[in-house]
């Protein structure tokens, strides 16, 4: 009976899982690994590609990226206690994102003398050994665990993909201690456990009785309304919400939106805050929502009847939540919407039809008047060393295609994003939902790497890109050629920070003295970072000049290479 050491039925398992890539950031902690990889490739077996990631921050980013470009999880490999504190922040973004992916970490070894394949051969084994390495990112994960041992190698790695795929999904936490990847098994000892018998649940629709109800209220509402972050995770509901919402005159809100959730040029979308409508809502949706507005600035209304759809209703991850709801259902928001359409569809009569139809022509002077404040942000072009930034978007967004997908990370700019690069088809718009700032260059990487043949366009602050870890982010676009295209909003500091104190703090010390800790130094190069990695560099601070740039941008995009522009706008 051949034996087999654990690194190798760690990858075996993984294969049998279907996962394609281990994006990983490796360290001593992986010498098993790293031998079986070589076995492996000397005997032809086909083992998940390794995409090496010169910073883990861009590794767990990656890992978002293509889980949310294709719903598949993949598997990220970082180095012990430290590897796992920088890949912490990126574990946050993933669980407020509900992306699956299979974060596995090397641990240090136990044994010191010698005893055991893998002992401590270096200074750094003792410094690494921790104390309860997981909890530092426990409270980002659904399941985490240890592998102690091969012969349950294949059962952990199912149970771990099992539950980061189950409705909702979200990121997972394996360690491996070396010995324990070094020892071997006989082939007899480790079972397989297929995905027809241990594989993950995915959330259904919800029973006639309940959709019922719902389609009554809304057949029956004079002044609905629907609030949407994230229900265009899944492809469909975009087209579903914008059909309920015409059929029965609903206006849509996007409210700090993760994905695109209707097409943005529709008659029923009312913006990005249903703030000025919910004094008035009699019947209300919340859709695939975590912030539907925020409290201190408008109260709900108590006569409105609302009804919650979400895959997470009890937002189990955030300790207080205290949104109100007549009706909550459970399950795959793009499925229950179906059958409220056909439910709305079999109780619509001629006069409710007719009344839903004046609701949607009466919001056309608001969305024009929308249209028309951002077409006027965007003429004001700016000045020398002081662009505005709605004009750097709309011309961004003139020379992007409708296909190309766009990575919002702009922080204090990104309702600017929104309204100068108005996207309308499904899986287009990636926005924020976690608060790690510097993901969107790794997640731009793993998208382009699932979507190959589309543009991706990330549009950020200088702030964030100090936080992206830019050298490894274009390093790794270099060599794994993946080619993107990366816009900074250069406002030399925080506005977020200086926003916040004045929000708290609206005449105090910090307006009247102006300070807000919250400057950074001016002028600096970013886009040198980028040609150091070979990426078309450009950083434009005259208006004349944007146009000319972004097309050089593009163009070496298409070529094969990545690009930054740095856009010098008004300091903040």
């Amino acid at each position: 009976m051949a034996k087999r050491t654990t690194a190798h039925y760690l990858l075996e398992g993984l294969v049998e899982l279907g996962i394609e890539y281990v994006f990983a950031n490796l360290g001593t902690d992986h010498a098993p690994i790293i031998e079986e990889l070589a076995r492996w490739k000397q005997a032809g077996r086909r083992a998940p590609q390794f995409v090496l990631c010169p910073h883990e921050n861009v590794a767990i980013h990656m890992a978002g990226g293509y889980a949310l470009a294709t719903g598949r999880g993949q598997a990220v490999l970082v180095h012990v206690d430290v590897g796992t504190g920088n890949a912490a922040a990126g574990m946050h973004n993933l669980q407020r994102n509900r992306l699956p992916v299979l974060a596995m970490a090397g641990r240090a070894p136990a044994t010191s003398r010698g005893e055991l394949v893998g002992t401590r051969d270096a200074y750094v084994h003792y410094m690494q050994d921790v104390r309860d390495m997981a909890s530092i990112v426990r409270p980002y994960t659904k399941w985490e665990h240890s592998l102690d041992s091969g012969m349950v190698a294949k059962e952990m790695l199912r149970r771990a993909h099992t539950v980061m795929q189950s409705d909702p999904p979200g990121p997972v936490y394996l360690n491996l201690p070396r010995e324990a990847l070094a020892a071997e098994w006989d082939d007899a000892a480790v079972a397989a456990f297929p995905a027809e018998k241990y594989g993950a649940y995915r959330a259904g629709g919800a029973d006639p009785e309940t959709i019922g109800r719902v389609a009554d209220k809304l057949v029956a509402a004079e002044r609905p309304l629907l609030v949407t972050a994230y229900a265009g995770r899944q492809h469909e509901a975009p087209a579903t919400i914008d059909a309920l919402a015409r059929l029965a005159g609903i206006r849509v809100f996007e409210s700090s939106p993760h994905h695109l959730n209707i097409d943005r040029e529709s008659p029923c979308f009312g913006g990005y805050s249903p703030v000025a409508e919910l004094a008035h809502a009699d019947v209300g949706l919340m859709v695939d929502v975590d912030v539907p507005w925020i409290l201190r600035d408008q109260r709900e209304n108590p006569a409105t009847w609302w009804a919650q759809i979400d895959v997470d209703t009890i937002k189990k991850d955030i300790p207080s939540w205290d949104f109100p709801a007549d009706l909550r259902i459970q399950g795959a928001s793009a499925r229950i919407l179906a059958q409220l359409v056909e439910a709305v569809q079999a109780r619509m009569t001629d006069a409710t039809r007719q009344r839903a139809q004046r609701r949607i022509e009466s919001w056309a002077a608001a969305n024009a008047a929308r249209g028309e404040a951002a077409a006027k942000a965007a003429a004001d072009r700016g000045k020398k060393g002081a662009l505005s930034a709605a004009y750097v978007c709309a011309e961004v967004g003139r020379a992007i295609d409708p296909d190309a997908i766009l990575l919002n990370e702009a922080i204090r700019n990104m309702l600017v994003v929104q309204a100068q690069i108005p996207r309308t088809r499904p899986g287009t718009y990636i926005g924020t939902a976690g608060g790690g700032l510097g993901g969107s260059g790794g997640v731009a990487l793993g998208v382009k790497l699932a979507r190959p043949d589309r543009t991706v366009v990330q549009i950020l602050g200088d702030g964030s890109f100090y936080f992206s870890t830019p050298l490894s982010v274009y390093a790794a676009a270099k060599q794994y050629g993946l080619p993107i295209f990366t816009v900074v909003l250069d406002n030399s500091g925080w506005e977020a920070v200086k926003s916040a104190t004045l929000r708290v703090y609206p005449e105090g010390a910090a307006k009247s003295s102006g300070e807000y800790q919250s400057v950074l130094a001016r002028e600096i190069d970013f886009h040198k970072v980028a040609e150091a990695c070979g990426a078309q560099a450009e950083c434009v601070d005259e208006p004349d000049a944007l146009s000319a740039a972004i097309g050089r941008c593009l163009e070496a995009v298409r070529s094969g290479r990545a690009a930054v522009l740095v856009a010098r706008i008004a300091p903040h």
